[in-house]
């Protein structure tokens, strides 16, 4: 008797995509005095035992609580590298226990004329 194909296991991921916020982020002097424009996204993989909730909003990996730690981490205080910014978003994303896997770009937005964006990207699996 045949077996039927093996499916890869249904993932659900929940997106924050293109957040602009003010931050004062760099390592140069004048990225030290003045807040600068840096574009945050954030992809969150839910674990294999935190099932697609379907409408049941109360198991939902709850966006809102994105936005407002990426606004709290943003207004801080000073960050050197978009790569701590990335770091701290992580952190703070692996509070809920139903991420698995976080992937967070940070791109600072007005560092080049010819460019649309510099910056870095992080991807994160829950540690054990």
């Amino acid at each position: 008797m045949s077996e039927g194909p093996i499916l890869p296991p249904e993932r659900y991921t929940v997106v924050v995509r293109g957040l602009v916020v003010m931050c004062s982020i760099g390592i140069r002097r004048g990225e030290r005095d003045r807040p600068q424009r840096v574009r945050v996204s954030v992809e969150l993989t839910a674990t294999a035992q935190a099932a697609f909730p379907g409408e049941d909003r109360r198991r939902v990996i709850n966006y809102e609580k994105v936005v407002a730690a990426v606004r709290q981490i943003a207004a801080s205080g000073h960050i050197d590298l978009c790569e701590g910014f990335a770091a701290r978003i992580c952190d703070a994303c692996f509070a809920d226990p139903r991420v698995g896997h976080i992937r967070v770009e940070v791109e600072k937005l007005d560092i080049f004329a010819d460019a649309e964006a510099v910056g870095a990207i992080l991807e994160r699996d829950r540690p054990d």
